[in-house]
């Protein structure tokens, strides 16, 4: 692959070091140009969904401001070396081949995206370009193994993650984590034409107003990654032991940076895998783990596209008769306020809001019971999170709630219900990450804290707080809905059992 002049096209890669499609760039063409396109035909679905849920507000969203930060950095790093990166508005099906007709390009490249309606964009994008004598690379940077190249014994994809954690640990190879270079001549990257300089778009000329993104503790950009990266590797030793208490310091933090990859997945899994063999490497091998769950959503989007447009990945498990009608919607509002009046339920939810962030555990618990506690359809659930989620992804949040609804891809069985006040006493067992999400609850003793409507009135009355008056009542009883799930369960799929978490 060879080329006078390229165009690399960025998308989910915000970062200019260890960089599959600049890297390929570099090695083929003399002239490198950069482009980043905020699309148009993502934003504005997104605009008009926030707009009909709160017409009354001014519409924000954080991951376009943490996009707009990461690009700042990015530009700023092209510049160093004589480039400039172009940043566009519009439909990439429009944009990038007139783009690379206006620099008069050979070669376009991008790295590989699995969503469907991305493939289908790189695919149309890629018949244009060729039509007019260009041509569109894509390359593998998202993922270490892509969804062909860790297959069963028959040659098909893994349904179930263990076998596939094995098999992808043991073709694992210094070359697949391997950083790609990106090492540019003097005078390789270019600057844009004047007439494409400097004309960025603002957050208000995408439709939107600025978010609270910078009073977040969330760094953002190449540096950002950087920094939380080297803080997470000073105790990644305990991460098995922490990761799934919300009040403590134990995960990476870096959920958003894979994201939008300002980091890269090589550096991670290389630091990883490293860590691994060394004495004391359980908390590295569990964040491996994480790692690979990651690969593995992506092989079950690519290989099962149909759950993009809400299709179970188990079909029998589309037969299940959800909860609607006016009770139904009370309830799911409730959840999406965190008002249910379970205690730890309530907190995840209004950390969601108020900072685009939800420890992993606490989205296990919550989307059990929204969809086994409540018996409200998980798609809704699924919507709610992307549109908060600073870290959304498709893939990833597609398969984490099919995996809480028992519809998934080596789901939880159907008949494992999370309690959640037994999750908040295992979990958060002195109510601090409750305590800093539901204020109102900040007088309960601990003994109380997890389920306040348990307590004696006069226990709590000592502290001025009524359950009630001061927090709401549970907006479901745990045991009844319990058995209403596992009958739900059992006519959609006719087997029997019983299980409780």
């Amino acid at each position: 692959m060879t080329a006078e002049r390229a165009l690399v096209w960025f998308r989910r890669d915000l970062r200019c070091d260890d960089h599959a499609a600049l890297s390929r760039a570099l090695d083929a063409a003399r002239h490198v140009w950069c482009v980043f396109v905020f699309d148009t035909t993502i934003l504005e679905p997104l605009l008009r969904r926030k707009l009909e849920r709160r017409p009354s507000e001014a519409p924000t969203d954080r991951r376009i401001d943490f996009i707009m930060a990461a690009l700042a950095e990015l530009d700023r790093a092209l510049r160093k070396h004589g480039g400039e990166l172009i940043v566009i508005h519009g439909d990439p099906l429009e944009e990038i081949p007139r783009l690379a007709e206006a620099l008069d390009v050979d070669l376009v490249c991008a790295n590989r995206d699995y969503e469907p309606a991305a493939i289908a964009r790189d695919d149309a994008v890629g018949r244009r370009l060729e039509s007019a004598g260009r041509s569109f690379a894509a390359f593998r940077d998202h993922v270490i193994f892509e969804h062909h190249e860790i297959l069963n014994k028959q040659g098909k994809p893994y349904t179930v993650f263990t076998p596939y954690k094995r098999a992808w640990l043991a073709r694992l190879a210094p070359t697949d984590v391997a950083p790609c270079a990106v090492e540019p001549r003097d005078g390789q990257l270019c600057a844009p034409p004047e007439g494409l300089r400097g004309n960025w778009p603002s957050v208000v000329d995408l439709g939107f107003a600025p978010s609270d993104l910078p009073t977040l503790k969330l760094p953002t950009g190449m540096r950002g990654a950087a920094r939380l990266f080297d803080d997470f590797m000073s105790r990644i030793d305990r991460y098995d032991q922490q990761r799934d208490f919300p009040a403590v310091k134990g995960p990476s933090y870096l959920s958003a940076h894979l994201r939008f990859g300002t980091i890269s997945i090589r550096t991670l899994v290389r630091a990883a895998h490293a860590l691994t063999l060394q004495p004391h490497g359980a908390g590295a091998s569990t964040w491996l783990s994480e790692l690979v769950w990651r690969d593995f959503f992506f092989m079950v989007l690519a290989t099962n596209p149909s759950v993009a447009e809400g299709a179970s990945f188990k079909p029998e498990y589309d037969a299940l008769r959800w909860e609607t009608g006016p009770a139904a919607d009370a309830q799911f509002e409730a959840w999406c306020e965190g008002r249910t009046g379970y205690p730890l339920v309530d907190a995840a939810m209004r950390q969601l809001v108020q900072t685009g962030y939800m420890h992993n555990r606490l989205r296990m618990v919550t989307a059990s019971f929204l969809a086994k506690d409540l018996g409200i359809d998980w798609r809704l659930g699924e919507a709610h999170f992307a549109e908060w989620l600073n870290d959304f992804d498709l893939a990833a949040n597609n398969g984490g709630w099919q995996w809480a609804a028992s519809t998934g891809c080596d789901a939880q069985p159907w008949f494992r219900i999370f309690n959640p006040v037994t999750q908040s006493k295992q979990y958060d067992p002195e109510g601090r990450f409750i305590k800093r999400y539901v204020p109102e609850l900040a007088a309960v003793p601990p003994k109380w804290i997890h389920a306040p409507w348990l307590a004696a009135p006069e226990e709590l009355a000592e502290v001025g707080f009524i359950p009630g008056r001061d927090y709401p009542l549970p907006i479901v009883d745990h045991a009844k809905a319990r058995a209403s799930t596992l009958k739900r369960y059992q006519e959609a799929v006719g087997r029997d059992a019983a299980d409780d978490d």
